[in-house]
């Protein structure tokens, strides 16, 4: 099997517990609703793009129809009958005209407005696992393990692992942005501070599985592999009430003991990546070092104690290189 590269384990950063109900809604890094922020931002658009039209109550947000990646366009139709996995607040840039998302991407200093993506697709794609990244005696039974989604949508998916860097700021950034990205946690990391992920799916984010304490399972045997993963399913299920689907082996490395272990405890697919993001750079697997429809991209919750710059600096880097390809982030969960 073709192992990944192995890196370096992060340092651990603690934080303080979150509490999304402490008051300091208002503060730097405190999350408000994203229409009292586009009525600072910009009171005539906001009046036609996030209001209701009765007494600028906040309309649904339920999923909308979106302009195809590559056309940020006017404000899309409603669909009422079509609901949207994400938590409240999912997707609600997809009816604000470009006014609203230029006025939002300036506040959060992108250069420039996050592409939408299209509508995720009716019937989720048939992923099979990566040439080279098969297990020995694997078969079509196990987790498919993966890098790219087969798609031929112009979109991207960020995922983000770990959980040490537990900053405000990141929930308020890409709820108001809308920008969507999925979690992959190790308990050890986040056992501080289960609010602020809890507030994180809240917001639409799904919790995924990154084991217990972020080890290199091949080196492990079955039991303690089994531990690792399976216990980390059960403390995501008690914590916030939905066993993950998606597991992601830390630092992409597996066994075939890995992925019938996974498959044991409801993992049904093994998404790795396919570029890494940094505040300052991309780490590329392809040696064409671009994104491709369906690409996966890593990154990690963390903050200027372990890298050169703020989970807000790291956003801000990302979407120049997805906007500037032509590409929209879209939800890895309505893919895979």
């Amino acid at each position: 099997m073709q192992l990944v590269r192995q890196k370096e384990e992060m340092t651990t950063k603690r934080r303080g517990s979150f509490a999304p109900d402490s008051g300091r809604g208002r503060g730097p890094g405190g999350h408000r609703p994203a229409c009292a922020v586009l009525a600072a931002l910009l009171v005539a658009a906001v009046g036609s793009g996030c209001a209701s039209g009765s007494g600028g109550q906040p309309s649904d947000t339920g999923h909308r129809d979106r302009p195809a990646a590559g056309h940020p366009g006017g404000e899309p139709a409603a669909d009422p009958a079509a609901g949207h996995p994400g938590g409240p607040g999912a997707h609600e840039n997809a009816k604000f005209g470009p006014a609203v998302r230029a006025a939002l991407a300036k506040k959060w200093g992108l250069e420039k407005t996050p592409l939408i993506a299209p509508r995720p697709p009716a019937v989720k794609p048939r992923i099979t696992t990566r040439e080279g990244f098969e297990v020995e005696g694997g078969d079509d039974s196990l987790p498919p393990v993966f890098t790219t989604v087969p798609t031929e949508d112009r979109v991207v998916f960020l995922t983000m692992d770990d959980g040490s860097e537990k900053d405000p700021e990141l929930l308020q950034m890409m709820d108001e942005l809308d920008i969507p990205y999925s979690a992959f946690l190790s308990d050890y990391e986040v056992s501080d501070n289960y609010g602020y992920f809890g507030e994180a799916q809240r917001l639409g984010v799904t919790l995924n599985n990154h084991t217990l304490n972020h080890p290199y399972l091949p080196g492990l045997s079955y039991a303690e592999q089994k531990r690792e993963i399976c216990d980390e399913q059960e403390i995501i299920e008690k914590q916030f009430g939905q066993r993950p689907r998606l597991f992601r082996p830390p630092f992409g490395n597996y066994n075939g003991d890995t992925l019938r272990i996974a498959k044991s405890c409801g993992i049904e697919a093994v998404p790795l990546w396919n570029a890494e993001a940094f505040p300052d750079h991309m780490e590329w697997r392809e040696e064409d070092e671009d994104l491709h429809p369906g690409d996966i991209i890593l990154t990690h919750f963390r903050g200027r104690a372990e890298w050169d710059g703020s989970m807000a600096d790291l956003v801000r880097a990302v979407m120049k290189t997805v906007t500037d390809r032509g590409y929209a982030v879209a939800r890895l969960e309505d893919y895979v």
